[in-house]
């Protein structure tokens, strides 16, 4: 597979966008890789360096940009970098697996702008910022002023959803995951 299909799976933190890709991921009938993206953000305590992200300093990721090395990349929060190494997509199709992404709203946008024709671009949103605020709280990692932080990112991101191609609501998780599995078998003709 020389160039495969990007899917892409973004949302208001909390939406649940990553519980839905650990699920298309576990479909052993999808040809589904996992994009892993690279932060400057320091690793979380269940997360593994080259598994859930590629863990980088901020000067590290900065010579990255100049070095034109990232499909699309963000400034997340101040000094909180994320973004998609080139190299992450050649390695999936090398694979003959197509893309899965997990990533920020501005970033799938992005995705979705340099390869139109070949992104499938979901929105997972939440059935309310109430809801999503008690998802966010019920995960105890988070501080008050995160939370906040999160919430009102949250807030803005939330008015980009009709730029993709499909909404998909989290509000009864099981149907989401049946829902997501529909969309992708049939973006990718399965």
């Amino acid at each position: 597979m020389e160039v495969g299909k990007l899917i892409v799976f973004s949302a208001p933190s909390g939406s649940g966008k990553t519980t839905l890709v650990h699920h298309l991921l576990s479909e052993k009938n999808l040809p589904l890789g996992f994009s892993i993206s690279a932060t400057s953000r320091a690793p979380r305590s269940n997360e593994i360096e080259g598994k859930d992200y590629y863990f980088i300093s901020t000067e590290t990721f900065q010579q990255k940009i100049k070095e034109n090395a990232f499909v699309e990349y963000e400034e997340v929060y101040a000094h909180t970098f994320y973004g998609t190494f080139k190299s992450e997509l050649k390695r999936l199709w090398e694979k003959e697996q197509h893309v899965l992404f997990d990533i920020d709203v501005k970033g799938g946008l992005n995705i979705k702008r340099q390869f139109p024709e070949q992104t499938l671009a979901i929105f997972v949103a939440p059935p309310s910022l109430e809801v999503l605020e008690q998802r966010l709280r019920s995960r105890g990692t988070e501080t008050e002023e995160k939370i906040k932080q999160r919430l009102e990112k949250s807030a803005q991101e939330l008015t980009y959803a009709k730029e993709f191609d499909v909404v998909l609501v989290n509000d009864n998780l099981a149907a989401a995951k049946k829902e997501a599995t529909r969309l992708v078998k049939a973006f990718l003709d399965l």
